[in-house]
């Protein structure tokens, strides 16, 4: 069964795809900042460009996020969008915030907290935004005619992603304190909450993929969602250890991170198992790619390196250099990227009727962006433990240290060019889909 009202996912994979390509350009801003060339620095500083380039990530993550639950949630319900005209609402409500934020700054306009940079008074913006969303997916969800496992863990990832978020408003004049809550929704967002998203798309693109029975994939559900609650929770006591809060965070924190990994191992071999269970007979392998791919990648990035400087023992080294960025770029590249990448790939044939399924520019697409994306991941950590060594144990200036490692910036500029050169192969095939129409999702037109 097909959804007109599943249209309204389109714009949103549309938004998300400009925003991706806005945070690439800061990225690159960044970059050759880091080389010396920072001829932008009297108009885009080096902070302006870091600010820009994390928020814009959370944002068009989290836009298709929105897109997929637009397109999932009526299948999984089996009935049309409680609203169409307010999810469109919705949709350029949340473009006028992000593009508010963003303008904002730019003229130095924003809170001093990082990566909650965002303005306070857009925060209750947002907050309008995010309740306007989970009412209509929520409601949608009730009305209709099934609840699905697979739904309802979307659905409860999306509704915990937007209560962790309240914590983020508050004010605190302690800096202990603030720094505390803050994490409760950098942390538990993306080593909580946003996983059970991602569990929730992994599950509906592996029913649509593989054909394996939705009983057998919706139990391995439930055991990554265990896994997710359990050690990501406690987990978020790696953030902890410098902050002056009390040492049993050097223990709490240390063992739930050890078991951190565990989740994104069961999740990639959930993806991998399925897919060899499964018929192997879906036309559309290039969505499968993405999806098997992203469960891969996410446990290397998020979870293995992860593991690598989380523990006490090794973070009392790597705790603020260039190791973090190592283990951040590859971990929401697998975990949280491909998998939106994932939804558009599978999506896009059914909403506009063409089936471009297997060319050379998507297939081009998922190895080129990988392979930058691991070109990267070794710069920064190639960088990061030279900086880790010179800083930590060498005692060598900051800044004396940065320009002994901007070498790796060259490198990571070259792989990062490569990256960007998949993103722009993805996005052309995204462009010659065209637009969604209402004879490609007539009842029964697969």
């Amino acid at each position: 069964m097909k959804y007109k009202s599943q249209k309204v996912a389109y714009w949103f994979f549309a938004l998300c795809m400009l925003l991706f390509v806005l945070q690439i350009v800061y990225g690159f801003i960044m970059g050759f900042a880091r080389i010396g060339m920072d001829g932008l620095h009297e108009w885009i500083p080096f902070n302006t460009a870091r600010a820009v380039h994390t928020n814009l990530l959370v944002v068009w993550l989290l836009t298709g996020f929105m897109g997929a639950a637009y397109y999932i949630i009526p299948e999984e319900a089996q009935r049309e969008l409680v609203s169409v005209k307010l999810a469109y609402v919705q949709l350029i409500s949340l473009a006028l915030v992000g593009v508010a934020a963003i303008i904002g700054y730019h003229f130095n306009y924003w809170e001093g907290r990082k990566f909650l940079e965002i303005p306070r008074e857009l925060d209750f913006l947002v907050v309008i935004n995010v309740l306007l969303f989970l009412g209509i997916i929520l409601l949608t969800l009730f009305k209709g005619k099934r609840q699905t496992t697979t739904a309802l863990v979307l659905s409860m990832g999306l509704l915990f992603a937007a209560l962790l978020y309240l914590p983020g408003m508050i004010w605190f004049d302690s800096q202990v304190t603030d720094s505390f809550f803050r994490w409760w929704v950098v942390h538990l967002w993306v080593e909580g909450v946003w996983e059970l998203i991602m569990g929730g798309i992994l599950a509906f693109l592996l029913i649509k993929l593989t054909g394996v029975d939705r009983e057998v994939i919706e139990k391995w559900l439930y055991v990554i969602v265990g896994l997710t609650f359990l050690s990501g929770i406690l987990g978020t006591g790696h953030h902890y250890y410098y902050i002056g809060v009390n040492n049993i965070w050097l223990i709490v924190g240390g063992v739930f991170s050890a078991l951190e990994p565990l989740a994104f191992f069961a999740m990639a071999m959930f993806a991998v198992y399925m897919y060899r269970k499964g018929e192997r007979n879906h036309p559309n392998k290039l969505a499968l790619f993405w999806t098997v791919g992203a469960s891969i990648v996410s446990f290397i990035g998020a979870g293995l390196l992860g593991f690598a400087h989380t523990l006490p023992q090794t973070n009392l080294y790597t705790h603020g250099t260039l190791v973090t960025a190592m283990h951040g770029h590859m971990a929401f590249w697998g975990a949280y990227a491909m998998i939106v990448l994932a939804i558009i790939s599978y999506a896009l044939p059914n909403l506009t009727g063409r089936k471009r399924y297997n060319n050379f520019t998507g297939n081009a697409a998922f190895w080129i962006t990988n392979i930058g994306m691991l070109g990267m991941t070794v710069a920064f950590g190639v960088a990061g433990v030279a900086q880790v060594y010179m800083e930590r144990k060498l005692k060598m200036d900051f800044m004396e240290v940065q320009n002994e490692i901007s070498i790796h910036f060259v490198v990571l500029i070259i792989m990062a060019s490569l990256f960007a050169a998949g993103v722009i192969m993805y996005i052309m095939e995204f462009v010659k889909y065209g637009k969604p129409t209402d004879e490609a999702l007539e009842p029964n037109n697969d």
